[in-house]
């Protein structure tokens, strides 16, 4: 039997470029190299796109703080339409190996956020992960909340602030989310851009800040309660993990904590919780999926108040996949090991592209 070839798509332009490339790493070194023939396809800080070797992809590939990309002198482009030959090399014109799925574990922007995906479908790949719509609305932490408050959960109280709009007081939001409260930029993921805020000045400071990551930024009051997360997988009939419990030795679950200090934070999985309690988290976990339309997998965090009820706090679509991240961790206490899900996640991204390709796109 061949092997399945897959593309690892890793890097990008986004703030996250280096957790991606962390993630790529712990990928390789998991996936069955058995079952798969994985193409390796870093992009650069400047959108590039390099065919790179299984080994030497990395330079300072042990240091979280200095990983950088190895660039190559072999690019590649993507080119819609064909049926098979969709991977061109530049340099010698020719096509790559035809690529049975692309995993693109790319983190926020240009790679969380539909952009990739909807190539990808042009282009008629399969891929792993939630599909454009999905992509985009979970990268939307605006539009998240909008579409979860209007189906019934409870999110964190907001403020809507646009670079281009007058910017409300410190007075004004604190009059109505309390203090602390924390700024986020809207389009952003691992923290990046995030600040707690107490004073007038950690105000500007911080709005200043969150505004060199994106256009829109939320005010969010702060919300006082355990931080869990679960997991979720599947297409059609998604499956919750064991929600675990995220400890952080810091003032807040920062970015330094989930990538870079491996003592920052304490994961306890699963976390400490009633039967009752921890239904009830898979429950609004796979509900929360749904609703978004999500596909493949999702991480969905919430803030759990001292009575058990539940603030969902985000729907991550790509979350991290470190050596010290939260979704490998939590399907692997659940009982399913980090190469076993690597596969799940193969074999979900092309059996929804089977589906797709028997969808009608002309009329009789």
């Amino acid at each position: 039997m061949s092997k399945i070839k897959v593309g690892l798509l890793f890097g990008g332009k986004s703030s996250e470029h280096e957790v991606s490339l962390q993630s790529a790493k712990n990928i390789m070194e998991a996936i069955d190299h058995d079952t798969y023939d994985v193409t390796l396809v870093g992009i650069d800080k400047q959108g590039n796109w390099h065919l790179n070797n299984n080994t030497g992809y990395l330079i300072n590939e042990d240091d979280p703080k200095l990983v950088e990309l190895n660039k190559t002198d072999q690019n590649i482009a993507v080119v819609p339409g064909r049926e098979k030959d969709q991977i061109l090399n530049i340099n010698s014109s020719e096509a790559l190996d035809q690529l049975d799925v692309i995993f693109p574990i790319l983190h926020g922007p240009l790679g969380e956020d539909g952009s990739v995906q909807g190539m990808l479908r042009m282009a008629n790949i399969p891929y792993v992960g939630p599909n454009v719509l999905s992509s985009a609305v979970c990268m939307d932490k605006d539009i998240t909340k909008k579409l979860l408050q209007a189906s019934g959960f409870e999110v964190a109280n907001w403020i809507t602030v646009k670079k281009a709009k007058k910017h409300p007081s410190f007075d004004e939001v604190s009059e109505k989310l309390g203090t602390p409260f924390f700024i986020k930029p809207a389009n952003q993921g691992s923290s990046v851009g995030v600040s707690k805020v107490k004073t007038e000045q950690e105000y500007v400071e911080g709005l200043k800040q969150a505004l060199l990551y994106d256009h829109k930024v939320l005010l969010e009051e702060t919300v006082v309660g355990r931080e869990v997360e679960c997991a979720v997988l599947g297409n059609d009939n998604p499956e919750a993990s064991l929600p675990g419990e995220i400890l952080p030795n810091g003032d807040f679950y920062s970015y330094e904590t989930k990538y870079i200090d491996e003592n920052g934070a304490v994961l306890k999985i699963p976390a400490d919780l009633s039967d009752e309690w921890e239904k009830n988290v898979q429950e609004q976990s796979i509900k929360a999926f749904e609703v978004l339309e999500c596909q493949g997998l999702a991480r969905v965090d919430f803030f759990m108040k001292e009575d058990g009820s539940l603030v969902i706090n985000e729907v991550n679509t790509l979350p991290g996949f470190t050596k010290i991240s939260m979704y490998p961790k939590l399907w692997e206490v659940s009982g399913i090991p980090y190469p076993k899900l690597i596969e799940k996640l193969i074999g979900l991204a092309m059996d929804r592209h089977k589906e797709d390709m028997m969808l009608k796109n002309s009329v009789d």
